[in-house]
């Protein structure tokens, strides 16, 4: 525990909704909630205008729905969101070489580290210029809590939303903690909040004044002795520049259970090539290959193979994965489906790949023909027109899709910085519509210069007021 708030903590304010609000100039002020837009989709983040009709994340995407009905839905751009957080973790690196990001928006920064401050008043200084910072070249909040310690720090941060500022001086510690409910501590979620309000605790100065023992005797000697060193207030842990990746993986939840088998195999292997390319993207191979499936019941099953040594050979991946699926019974249907990879390492056994090299034909074969075999509605996937995704036109220039159905995509022309843009229809199979990159966001203080910058082929048509 520090004697000095020089533990930082960042957290972007409703990132996702921000960014788009911020790349979408006719959303702004209005609700936006981002995630997946099928019956079994959840909310990602939702905007602080959808935050007052009760939105929030984790929430199912259709009770959303009901509650906010007019709010815009979009899909997630999760390409666009990662150069946003690179350009706010390079601000964060420019005060301190002890920066540890834990998601997108968020991350901590240790001040003491590179000199960026040693008491109060000099932390608040930074952290007041770091907001300022970020809004000029992002555009976008975020919230900053200071303290002399991770965990307080964080909870400084949550009370400073949004787009504000909490210090909390060290040695304040337990009477800011005391009369809050135990779920603001690390670890305590809705399972562990419930057993100890059932014991009859429901504050974290109730857990500090029950004692270590009780707690062990609760929780358990591990998870006990640490809730009642946190309800204190004591939190030592270092902040640590690099956090090793211990698995990568992806897995996707279907819309509709999926019976059939080789529909299922084919998901799996679509999976393990995903999960492959952000394994290399990570400059890790690995050991273990897991395979995950959720039922129809929603009772979860994993199977996993470890492999002589680490791989990152989409071939062998995707052939570990279709085995464990042989073990699987897939009887009444499948609803998540997810493929990963641990036991990583920062080299690969060459002698897995050249395993995978001899039957690389007959692999080729197994996994090209199912693709041949099935209908095209994969093949021209892009052309969906997800909500939210980026478009341009060879007349109008760039926009995003506002939405689709009964063959046509409705479009609006706008970039960041711009006006509100209008709205313009078009068949899905137009030739001259096709999917746009992201373009970069703007600070507040040049977003007038950038709507030059990202120019559309006839500005004229393509902006103005709706």
């Amino acid at each position: 525990m520090r004697a000095a708030p020089t533990i930082l903590h960042l957290d972007m304010d409703a990132f996702f909704a921000a960014a788009e609000q911020a790349a979408k100039p006719s959303l702004r002020g209005k609700p936006v909630v981002v995630g997946g837009l099928g019956p079994r989709g959840v909310v990602a983040t939702a905007s602080y205008e959808a935050r007052r009709f009760g939105v929030h994340s984790a929430m199912p995407m259709g009770q959303a729905r009901r509650l906010a009905p007019n709010a815009a839905y979009l899909v997630p751009r999760f390409a666009f969101y990662r150069a946003i957080s690179e350009q706010v973790m390079e601000l964060l690196g420019r005060l301190s070489p002890l920066v540890e990001p834990l998601s997108l928006d968020e991350a901590f920064v240790d001040l003491e580290a590179g000199g960026a401050a040693d008491d109060g008043a000099s932390a608040r200084a930074t952290g007041e210029r770091l907001r300022r910072d970020i809004l000029a070249a992002t555009g976008l909040t975020g919230s900053v809590g200071l303290a002399g310690s991770k965990m307080i720090a964080k909870i400084a941060s949550e009370e400073a939303k949004p787009d504000g500022l909490v210090l909390i001086e060290p040695g304040t510690e337990r009477a800011l903690l005391g009369p809050k409910s135990v779920r603001i501590l690390p670890g305590v979620g809705p399972a562990t909040g419930e057993h100890l309000r059932r014991a009859g605790m429901t504050t974290v100065s109730d857990l500090a004044e029950a004692g270590e023992d009780e707690l062990v005797r609760l929780l358990g000697r591990s998870h006990g002795a640490s809730l009642y060193r946190m309800a204190q207030g004591y939190d030592d842990r270092a902040v640590v520049a690099e956090r090793d990746a211990k698995s990568v993986s992806v897995e996707d939840t279907f819309d509709v259970d999926l019976h059939d088998r080789v529909r299922i195999r084919t998901e799996v292997e679509r999976l393990a090539e995903r999960c492959v390319r952000r394994l290399r993207g990570s400059g890790h191979s690995g050991r273990t290959i897991v395979l995950k499936v959720r039922r129809f019941d929603f009772s979860t099953l994993t199977r996993s193979e470890t492999l002589r040594g680490p791989t990152d050979d989409p071939v062998v991946v995707r052939e570990a994965a279709s085995r464990l699926l042989e073990a699987v019974d897939t009887t009444g249907g499948v609803r998540l489906l997810g493929v990963g990879v641990s036991g990583l390492a920062d080299y690969t056994q060459e002698d897995l790949f050249a395993q995978a090299a001899e039957p690389s034909s007959a692999a080729h074969v197994e996994v090209e023909a199912p693709e041949a075999e099935a209908p095209a509605p994969e093949a021209p996937a892009e052309r969906r027109w997800a909500p939210g995704h980026d478009v341009r036109h060879a007349v109008y220039g760039a926009g995003w899709v506002q939405g689709s159905g009964v063959g046509r995509v409705t479009v609006r022309f706008e970039v960041p910085g711009s006006a509100p843009g209008r709205v313009r229809t078009f068949l899905v199979d137009d030739p001259e519509l096709e999917v746009g990159e992201p373009l970069p966001l703007v600070g507040r203080a040049d977003g007038a210069a950038a709507v030059a910058q990202q120019g559309c082929a006839r500005p004229s048509a393509g902006l103005g007021v709706p």
